[in-house]
Protein backbone atom coordinates (compact mmCIF):
# COMPACT_ATOMS: atom_id res chain seq x y z
CA UNK A 1 0.00 0.00 0.00
CA UNK A 2 0.96 3.67 -0.96
CA UNK A 3 0.31 6.59 1.06
CA UNK A 4 -1.68 9.73 0.96
CA UNK A 5 -0.57 13.50 1.34
CA UNK A 6 -2.74 15.62 3.37
CA UNK A 7 -2.13 19.23 2.82
CA UNK A 8 -3.89 21.81 4.85
CA UNK A 9 -4.17 22.62 8.75
CA UNK A 10 -3.18 21.41 12.18
CA UNK A 11 -4.34 23.63 15.21
CA UNK A 12 -5.63 23.54 18.39
CA UNK A 13 -9.16 22.89 19.26
CA UNK A 14 -10.43 24.31 22.90
CA UNK A 15 -13.95 22.82 23.38
CA UNK A 16 -16.52 24.05 25.37
CA UNK A 17 -17.55 21.94 28.18
CA UNK A 18 -17.79 21.87 32.36
CA UNK A 19 -15.74 21.05 34.90
CA UNK A 20 -17.01 20.83 38.52
CA UNK A 21 -19.95 22.81 37.38
CA UNK A 22 -17.95 25.54 36.27
CA UNK A 23 -17.37 26.10 32.31
CA UNK A 24 -13.99 25.25 30.79
CA UNK A 25 -12.83 24.96 27.73
CA UNK A 26 -10.87 21.39 26.75
CA UNK A 27 -7.88 21.67 24.67
CA UNK A 28 -7.66 18.58 21.90
CA UNK A 29 -5.85 18.67 18.33
CA UNK A 30 -7.56 19.97 15.73
CA UNK A 31 -7.81 20.97 11.93
CA UNK A 32 -10.33 18.98 9.14
CA UNK A 33 -6.62 18.21 7.41
CA UNK A 34 -5.10 17.00 10.45
CA UNK A 35 -8.27 14.66 11.64
CA UNK A 36 -8.05 13.33 7.96
CA UNK A 37 -4.31 12.79 8.02
CA UNK A 38 -4.91 10.52 11.65
CA UNK A 39 -8.04 8.96 10.18
CA UNK A 40 -6.20 7.14 7.13
CA UNK A 41 -3.87 6.03 9.82
CA UNK A 42 -6.01 4.56 12.11
CA UNK A 43 -7.55 2.86 9.23
CA UNK A 44 -4.16 1.44 8.43
CA UNK A 45 -3.28 3.43 5.85
CA UNK A 46 0.12 5.56 5.07
CA UNK A 47 -0.18 9.35 5.48
CA UNK A 48 1.86 12.60 5.66
CA UNK A 49 1.01 15.54 6.60
CA UNK A 50 2.09 18.79 5.07
CA UNK A 51 1.55 22.24 6.47
CA UNK A 52 2.69 24.99 8.85
CA UNK A 53 3.11 24.33 12.43
CA UNK A 54 4.11 27.09 15.26
CA UNK A 55 7.04 27.24 17.53
CA UNK A 56 5.78 26.62 20.61
CA UNK A 57 4.54 24.58 23.19
CA UNK A 58 1.52 23.40 21.72
CA UNK A 59 2.98 23.17 17.85
CA UNK A 60 5.29 20.14 19.88
CA UNK A 61 2.08 19.16 20.76
CA UNK A 62 0.52 18.99 17.27
CA UNK A 63 3.73 17.21 16.06
CA UNK A 64 4.14 14.53 18.73
CA UNK A 65 0.33 13.34 18.38
CA UNK A 66 0.98 13.08 14.53
CA UNK A 67 4.01 11.18 14.89
CA UNK A 68 2.26 8.97 17.82
CA UNK A 69 -0.70 8.38 15.65
CA UNK A 70 1.72 7.22 12.59
CA UNK A 71 1.27 10.25 10.66
CA UNK A 72 4.72 11.27 8.36
CA UNK A 73 5.50 14.85 9.17
CA UNK A 74 8.59 15.16 6.46
CA UNK A 75 6.25 17.59 4.73
CA UNK A 76 5.39 19.47 7.62
CA UNK A 77 7.34 22.63 8.24
CA UNK A 78 8.06 25.03 11.24
CA UNK A 79 7.47 28.92 11.31
CA UNK A 80 7.87 31.73 13.89
CA UNK A 81 4.19 32.36 15.16
CA UNK A 82 2.21 30.49 17.94
CA UNK A 83 -0.55 27.93 17.25
CA UNK A 84 -3.63 28.89 16.10
CA UNK A 85 -6.52 28.70 18.25
CA UNK A 86 -10.55 27.39 17.22
CA UNK A 87 -12.37 27.99 20.17
CA UNK A 88 -15.85 25.85 19.91
CA UNK A 89 -18.99 26.51 21.53
CA UNK A 90 -22.20 23.87 21.13
CA UNK A 91 -26.05 24.43 21.09
CA UNK A 92 -26.41 20.53 20.00
CA UNK A 93 -23.58 18.23 18.96
CA UNK A 94 -22.36 20.47 16.35
CA UNK A 95 -19.77 22.48 16.88
CA UNK A 96 -19.71 26.47 16.06
CA UNK A 97 -15.97 27.32 15.71
CA UNK A 98 -14.53 30.68 16.25
CA UNK A 99 -10.83 31.05 14.96
CA UNK A 100 -7.90 33.21 17.16
CA UNK A 101 -4.13 33.64 16.30
CA UNK A 102 -2.45 35.80 14.04
CA UNK A 103 -0.39 35.57 12.13
CA UNK A 104 -2.69 32.02 11.43
CA UNK A 105 0.57 29.31 12.13
CA UNK A 106 -1.66 26.89 9.60
CA UNK A 107 -1.54 29.29 6.73
CA UNK A 108 2.24 30.13 6.60
CA UNK A 109 2.94 26.93 3.60
CA UNK A 110 3.85 28.41 0.90
CA UNK A 111 4.70 26.50 -2.38
CA UNK A 112 8.19 27.13 -2.40
CA UNK A 113 7.80 24.63 0.85
CA UNK A 114 6.81 21.95 -0.91
CA UNK A 115 8.72 18.31 -1.06
CA UNK A 116 8.01 17.79 -4.80
CA UNK A 117 8.97 14.21 -4.36
CA UNK A 118 6.75 13.89 -1.62
CA UNK A 119 4.11 15.07 -3.70
CA UNK A 120 4.70 13.19 -6.66
CA UNK A 121 4.62 9.97 -5.18
CA UNK A 122 1.44 9.90 -2.98
CA UNK A 123 -0.96 7.25 -4.02
CA UNK A 124 -3.62 10.23 -3.31
CA UNK A 125 -3.18 13.95 -2.65
CA UNK A 126 -5.65 15.43 -0.34
CA UNK A 127 -6.32 19.38 -0.56
CA UNK A 128 -8.54 21.91 1.31
CA UNK A 129 -10.29 23.62 4.27
CA UNK A 130 -9.79 26.87 5.97
CA UNK A 131 -6.11 27.09 4.80
CA UNK A 132 -7.51 27.75 0.78
CA UNK A 133 -8.73 31.76 1.73
CA UNK A 134 -4.93 32.33 2.37
CA UNK A 135 -2.67 33.03 -0.84
CA UNK A 136 0.40 31.61 0.15
CA UNK A 137 -0.90 28.44 1.50
CA UNK A 138 -3.59 28.33 -1.88
CA UNK A 139 -0.70 28.85 -4.32
CA UNK A 140 1.10 25.48 -2.28
CA UNK A 141 -2.09 23.74 -2.86
CA UNK A 142 -2.27 24.68 -6.42
CA UNK A 143 1.12 23.78 -7.07
CA UNK A 144 0.59 20.03 -5.07
CA UNK A 145 -2.22 19.57 -7.27
CA UNK A 146 -0.50 20.29 -10.09
CA UNK A 147 2.28 17.90 -9.46
CA UNK A 148 0.26 14.71 -8.11
CA UNK A 149 0.82 11.64 -9.92
CA UNK A 150 -2.03 9.92 -8.16
CA UNK A 151 -5.72 10.48 -7.23
CA UNK A 152 -6.75 13.89 -6.23
CA UNK A 153 -9.23 14.61 -3.51
CA UNK A 154 -10.78 17.58 -2.24
CA UNK A 155 -12.75 18.90 0.48
CA UNK A 156 -14.22 22.98 0.62
CA UNK A 157 -14.75 21.99 4.72
CA UNK A 158 -16.27 25.66 4.68
CA UNK A 159 -15.91 27.81 7.86
CA UNK A 160 -18.43 30.93 7.68
CA UNK A 161 -17.87 32.93 10.33
CA UNK A 162 -13.76 33.02 8.38
CA UNK A 163 -15.49 34.20 5.17
CA UNK A 164 -15.63 38.33 5.17
CA UNK A 165 -18.89 38.72 3.27
CA UNK A 166 -19.88 38.20 -0.25
CA UNK A 167 -16.70 38.55 -1.73
CA UNK A 168 -14.84 36.26 -0.36
CA UNK A 169 -18.00 33.62 -0.63
CA UNK A 170 -17.38 34.69 -4.12
CA UNK A 171 -13.90 33.73 -3.73
CA UNK A 172 -13.56 30.88 -2.49
CA UNK A 173 -16.63 29.45 -4.91
CA UNK A 174 -14.20 30.05 -7.34
CA UNK A 175 -11.62 28.29 -5.74
CA UNK A 176 -13.70 25.19 -5.25
CA UNK A 177 -14.83 25.00 -9.00
CA UNK A 178 -10.84 25.16 -9.32
CA UNK A 179 -9.97 22.08 -7.74
CA UNK A 180 -12.96 20.20 -8.37
CA UNK A 181 -12.47 20.52 -12.25
CA UNK A 182 -9.58 18.11 -11.22
CA UNK A 183 -10.54 16.07 -8.36
CA UNK A 184 -10.87 12.03 -8.83
CA UNK A 185 -13.45 12.79 -5.44
CA UNK A 186 -14.80 15.80 -4.02
CA UNK A 187 -16.40 15.21 -0.09
CA UNK A 188 -18.26 18.16 1.45
CA UNK A 189 -21.32 18.54 3.62
CA UNK A 190 -24.32 19.44 3.13
CA UNK A 191 -23.87 22.93 4.72
CA UNK A 192 -21.12 23.62 2.78
CA UNK A 193 -23.76 22.58 -0.21
CA UNK A 194 -26.34 24.89 1.27
CA UNK A 195 -23.33 28.24 1.99
CA UNK A 196 -21.66 27.48 -1.63
CA UNK A 197 -24.99 26.86 -3.81
CA UNK A 198 -28.12 28.09 -1.78
CA UNK A 199 -30.81 27.38 -4.17
CA UNK A 200 -29.34 24.04 -5.03
CA UNK A 201 -30.27 20.47 -3.31
CA UNK A 202 -27.95 18.51 -2.52
CA UNK A 203 -28.40 16.08 -5.52
CA UNK A 204 -28.18 19.55 -7.34
CA UNK A 205 -24.89 20.03 -6.13
CA UNK A 206 -23.30 16.81 -6.58
CA UNK A 207 -24.50 17.02 -10.25
CA UNK A 208 -22.91 20.69 -10.70
CA UNK A 209 -19.73 19.43 -8.76
CA UNK A 210 -19.62 16.48 -11.72
CA UNK A 211 -20.32 18.67 -14.48
CA UNK A 212 -17.00 20.61 -13.52
CA UNK A 213 -15.02 18.03 -13.70
CA UNK A 214 -14.79 15.63 -10.52
CA UNK A 215 -15.54 12.43 -10.94
CA UNK A 216 -17.12 11.58 -7.82
CA UNK A 217 -18.71 13.70 -5.40
CA UNK A 218 -19.85 12.35 -1.91
CA UNK A 219 -22.22 15.19 0.14
CA UNK A 220 -22.58 14.17 3.96
CA UNK A 221 -26.01 14.86 5.62
CA UNK A 222 -25.50 14.03 8.90
CA UNK A 223 -27.58 11.97 10.72
CA UNK A 224 -29.42 11.24 7.09
CA UNK A 225 -26.38 9.74 6.04
CA UNK A 226 -24.71 11.01 2.14
CA UNK A 227 -25.55 11.61 -1.07
CA UNK A 228 -22.69 9.87 -3.36
CA UNK A 229 -22.99 10.56 -7.58
CA UNK A 230 -20.34 8.02 -8.13
CA UNK A 231 -18.37 8.00 -11.26
CA UNK A 232 -20.76 6.41 -14.36
CA UNK A 233 -23.31 7.06 -11.94
CA UNK A 234 -26.60 8.79 -10.85
CA UNK A 235 -26.67 10.47 -7.20
CA UNK A 236 -28.20 7.63 -4.86
CA UNK A 237 -28.85 8.48 -0.52
CA UNK A 238 -26.75 6.34 1.19
CA UNK A 239 -28.41 5.84 4.83
CA UNK A 240 -26.31 6.39 8.33
CA UNK A 241 -26.48 3.95 10.64
CA UNK A 242 -28.24 4.83 14.02
CA UNK A 243 -25.92 5.96 17.19
CA UNK A 244 -26.03 7.81 20.31
CA UNK A 245 -23.87 11.21 18.97
CA UNK A 246 -22.51 12.87 21.46
CA UNK A 247 -19.77 15.40 19.31
CA UNK A 248 -20.15 15.45 15.75
CA UNK A 249 -16.34 16.77 15.22
CA UNK A 250 -14.37 15.30 12.63
CA UNK A 251 -17.31 13.60 11.14
CA UNK A 252 -16.90 14.78 7.96
CA UNK A 253 -13.02 14.29 7.90
CA UNK A 254 -13.68 10.82 9.20
CA UNK A 255 -15.80 10.28 5.83
CA UNK A 256 -12.54 11.54 3.95
CA UNK A 257 -10.16 9.35 5.87
CA UNK A 258 -12.30 6.39 5.44
CA UNK A 259 -12.69 7.13 1.75
CA UNK A 260 -8.89 7.93 1.43
CA UNK A 261 -7.99 4.66 3.00
CA UNK A 262 -9.92 2.59 1.05
CA UNK A 263 -8.49 4.56 -1.98
CA UNK A 264 -5.11 3.14 -1.21
CA UNK A 265 -5.88 -0.26 -0.43
CA UNK A 266 -8.40 -0.58 -3.45
CA UNK A 267 -7.52 2.34 -6.58
CA UNK A 268 -11.03 3.74 -7.38
CA UNK A 269 -14.43 1.29 -7.49
CA UNK A 270 -15.24 0.25 -11.10
CA UNK A 271 -18.68 -0.32 -10.76
CA UNK A 272 -20.98 2.71 -8.80
CA UNK A 273 -22.08 0.17 -6.45
CA UNK A 274 -18.68 -0.05 -5.11
CA UNK A 275 -18.68 3.48 -4.04
CA UNK A 276 -22.01 2.92 -2.59
CA UNK A 277 -20.58 0.39 -0.24
CA UNK A 278 -17.29 2.80 0.44
CA UNK A 279 -19.70 5.24 1.43
CA UNK A 280 -21.80 2.98 3.88
CA UNK A 281 -18.74 1.95 5.54
CA UNK A 282 -17.66 5.71 5.66
CA UNK A 283 -20.93 6.44 7.61
CA UNK A 284 -20.18 3.53 10.25
CA UNK A 285 -16.71 5.29 10.57
CA UNK A 286 -18.50 8.59 11.29
CA UNK A 287 -20.90 7.33 13.48
CA UNK A 288 -18.03 5.42 15.45
CA UNK A 289 -16.54 9.09 15.94
CA UNK A 290 -19.60 10.61 17.20
CA UNK A 291 -20.01 9.08 19.87
CA UNK A 292 -16.98 10.49 21.40
CA UNK A 293 -15.82 13.44 22.48
CA UNK A 294 -13.05 15.39 19.80
CA UNK A 295 -12.23 14.99 16.60
CA UNK A 296 -8.71 13.43 15.91
CA UNK A 297 -8.86 11.40 19.08
CA UNK A 298 -12.21 9.60 17.91
CA UNK A 299 -10.98 8.75 14.94
CA UNK A 300 -11.32 4.45 15.30
CA UNK A 301 -9.36 1.63 13.92
CA UNK A 302 -10.80 -0.86 11.15
CA UNK A 303 -11.02 -3.46 14.25
CA UNK A 304 -12.66 -0.94 16.26
CA UNK A 305 -15.78 -0.23 13.58
CA UNK A 306 -16.05 -3.80 12.51
CA UNK A 307 -16.54 -4.29 16.75
CA UNK A 308 -18.78 -1.42 16.82
CA UNK A 309 -21.24 -2.37 13.66
CA UNK A 310 -20.75 -6.54 13.70
CA UNK A 311 -24.29 -6.83 13.79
Amino acid sequence: MGYAVVLGEALVDLLDTEYDGEPVYRQAVGGGPLNVAVGVARLGGGAEFVGSLGDDALATRLRNFLAGAGVGLAGAVTVPAPTALAVATYTGPEPDFRFYGEPRSYALLTADDLDADLIAGADVLYCGSIVLLHPATLAAARRAWSLATGLRVFDPNVRPRLLDGPQALDGLRAVVAEFAAGAHLVKLSSADAKLLYPREPVEGVAAYLRELGAATVVVTLGADGAVVAPAGGDPVRVPAPKVSAVDATGAGDSVMAALIADLLADGEPVQPAGWHERVAYALRVAGLVCESPGGATAMPSRAEVLRRFAG
